[in-house]
């Protein structure tokens, strides 16, 4: 199980950092992509089995020699629940005051990409930032 964890470990960098880079950019290009959003939610899925594979070992008795890598491991949960609640204020905050459905269809679809925007935006850092957790997670880990 150890092995696996090792891999998950990878797999929750490497998905991360494509994700927050990929989001990076559709941020800065003004360019919304369907895309993004699935890397993104593949990423959240490894950070979840990550953790869910670190109880296992750590009930199973296989505790780590630094008591770091638990906060580390554990951290991106706690990004990634913070990210999807600013999501769903930055999205409040674009629309209070609007009654979106009378607005003109040019000024809907202007309103739509500003969220989307700012949604991507928002993720992007986050999954960066657990790039960055699970980064001091590995050199915290008997392995780094």
């Amino acid at each position: 199980m150890l092995n696996v964890h090792l891999v998950m470990g990878v797999t929750v960098l490497v998905t991360n950092l494509v994700a927050g880079a990929w989001g990076a950019w559709c941020w800065y290009e003004h360019r919304p992509s369907v895309a993004f959003w699935y890397m993104l939610r593949v990423a959240q899925v490894a950070v979840v089995v990550q953790i869910t594979l670190g109880a296992a070992l750590l009930l199973d008795g296989r505790e780590s020699p630094d008591s770091l890598h638990y906060l580390y491991g554990l951290l991106p949960i706690v990004v990634t629940l913070l990210a999807e609640g600013a999501r769903a204020v930055a999205t409040e905050h674009e629309v209070e005051g609007l009654d979106f459905e009378s607005l003109p269809k040019e000024r809907q679809r202007a309103v739509a990409v500003a969220i989307t925007r700012r949604e991507t935006g928002i993720m992007a850092v986050s999954a960066l930032v657990i790039f960055g957790l699970a980064l001091r997670a590995y050199f915290t880990s008997p392995l780094g």
